[in-house]
């Protein structure tokens, strides 16, 4: 008889506790359910105030939103015309407030840089970069194509006997065109123009020569780091010299000198020339100005709006 009651109390036990189980889940189940809706509520909250604050805005704008005078209407259907131009505009605005750069923009602009070997009368050989401007014609460093500061006259000074530029896996001759009145490396006259006889199919270079190289400002860099191809190098502006160059903090390895500086719209503002003696990151730009293509016929400047 106490073997029966033991296991019926047993049973019992087992009954209870399976009950108070299932009710235990089912109240975290159904207090889980209330956070998902509470939670869904004030998203739908939130959401109803940002619109909210978003017409207001556009009420107090006294200025029409499109090209006829009229509004644009406060309900938007999502996925419409206007809310993906709003978006571009965010995506435009953090993209300017962090310095960034669209990476098809810059992998486009890769395309507008080569290689640049010079052989001299010592069979010595030294590299750079050159930037690609249009109708065969290159911009580069005055000291990757010119002997400077090399003893003048003297037969045994060193000089450039040849300029050659990679292009599609082919080295092709290059001429000198112009160049500045720098004697010595590092320097506002350090730039030269060269050009390639033939067909050239690479995308020209668009030339802003009214950059204003604030402090801060994030720049591109690409050139022939090492010898081993264009890579792209960040950084920002730093102070303008006494000299007419800008500092900035943007790796300038050997070879780069003669590449691209680029601002956010892409568009060439200078050239990297140089680095600070013992510091990669430290380097020196020599931004572009209008004698630097006295001698190139159509180059590209970007196209101003309204606003400029």
């Amino acid at each position: 008889m106490s073997v029966r009651r033991s296991i019926l109390y047993i049973g019992l036990i087992f009954s209870v506790a399976s009950l108070a189980f299932s009710f235990g889940s089912w109240s975290a189940e159904r207090s889980m359910s209330r956070k998902i809706a509470d939670n869904e509520a004030r998203m739908t909250a939130l959401s109803d105030e940002v619109a909210r604050s978003i017409l207001k805005i556009r009420e107090r704008d006294p200025h029409p939103s499109a090209t006829d005078g009229r509004r644009q209407p406060e309900i938007v259907p999502a996925g419409g015309t206007a809310q993906s131009t709003m978006v571009e505009e965010i995506k435009r605005q953090l993209q300017s407030e962090m310095g960034l750069m669209p990476v098809r923009l810059l992998r486009e602009r890769r395309e507008s840089f080569v290689e640049l070997n010079a052989y001299d009368n010592f069979g010595k050989t030294s590299y750079g970069t050159a930037g690609y401007l249009g109708n065969g014609y290159f911009i580069t460093v005055k000291h990757g194509v010119i002997a400077l500061d090399e003893g003048g006259d003297s037969r045994d000074a060193r000089r450039i006997v040849s300029i050659k530029v990679r292009y599609k896996d082919k080295d092709l001759t290059a001429q000198l065109v112009d160049s500045g009145d720098a004697t010595v490396e590092v320097h506002s006259g350090d730039w030269a123009i060269i050009r390639v006889r033939g067909t050239i199919d690479l995308p020209a270079l668009r030339v802003d020569t009214t950059y204003g190289y604030e402090f801060a400002d994030p720049i591109f860099r690409l050139g022939n780091d090492y010898s081993k191809g264009i890579i792209l190098s960040t950084g920002y502006v730093g102070q303008r010299t006494s000299n007419g160059l800008v500092t900035c903090l943007t790796d300038g390895h050997p070879g780069v000198s003669g590449g691209g500086v680029i601002n956010q719209q892409g568009d060439l503002v200078g050239i990297p020339i140089g680095r600070m003696q013992g510091d990669y990151r430290f380097s020196f730009i020599l931004p572009v100005r209008g004698e630097m293509f006295r001698k190139v016929p159509g180059v590209q400047k970007p196209e101003l709006t309204e606003a400029d």
